[in-house]
């Protein structure tokens, strides 16, 4: 199994039989407006460009997860690509109707903790929480996924959260071979971290039975965490051998 880093939270895990496209934010640089205005710069979003790779890897995407409706994971760029090639997707059941209306093929949606079928194995929805406080209730509605398929490693894609009892319960209890997280601390102009703190962020870390995937750095006004801060961290708490912080257009082989 392979993991293709594009951008932010945008990923493809390539296996023997299939290419799953993980929340696409396709769009150039700046096409969204700063997600804060005070707090940090006001940049428009993305802050970087897609990688020159990432056309070749998308050209062979088979099917589509989408954590939640944030435009920094289902953009107007990642919709037309969704569109234009008929790409099934994957969604939160309370995601389904929204994508429809955005002419997507929604091909299942998931409940919380729902397990079913998918390519051979099978897939769960994982509770996810936007935020520390009241922050969350405003970020709505966020999906992890749990999958499981046959001769591959099993990957936990835990989306934007902060550190749960449902996070806990899938490191725990499913034992993901492999762990994605979202390590950009996201801030709003107003409220606590749209995402784990650095400390949330180890403890997931050192509670993951296998490797863990760092993303969600570096291509957003409101991320204010680094690859090197993060990097050190990791380094100073003696956890780096068990992380892949990929750079945008890298992959992962597992």
């Amino acid at each position: 199994m392979k993991l293709h880093h594009l951008r932010n939270a945008t990923l493809v895990i390539e296996t023997e039989t299939d290419v799953i496209l993980v929340d696409p934010m396709l769009g150039k640089r700046k096409t969204i407006p700063p997600f804060t205005l005070f707090r940090y710069k006001p940049k428009r979003n993305p802050l970087v460009a897609l990688p020159k790779n990432s056309r070749d890897i998308l050209s062979k995407v088979t099917i589509c997860l989408i954590t939640h409706l944030h435009p920094d994971h289902i953009d107007k760029a990642g919709e037309v690509f969704l569109r234009r090639k008929s790409i099934p997707v994957i969604c939160s059941s309370k995601d389904e109707n929204a994508l429809s209306k955005r002419g997507l093929n929604i091909l299942q949606s998931l409940n919380y903790w729902e397990a079913k079928e998918f390519l051979d194995g099978k897939i769960t929805g994982i509770p996810a929480v936007h935020g520390y406080g009241f922050i969350a209730k405003l970020m709505g509605n966020v999906m992890g996924f749990h999958i499981e398929l046959p001769n591959e490693k099993s990957v936990y894609i835990s989306s934007d959260t902060i550190f749960t009892e449902h996070v806990q319960k899938v490191l725990i209890e499913f034992k993901p071979d492999i762990a994605v997280v979202a390590c950009g601390t996201a801030r709003l102009d107003f409220g606590q971290p749209l995402l784990m703190r650095i400390n949330d962020i180890l403890k997931f870390t050192a509670l993951a039975p296998g490797k863990v995937f760092a993303n969600h750095l570096e291509a957003l006004n409101h991320c204010p965490t680094t690859r090197s801060e993060l990097r050190l961290a990791f380094s100073q708490n003696n956890l780096l051998d068990k992380v892949a912080i990929p750079s945008d257009g890298t992959s992962v082989t597992y």
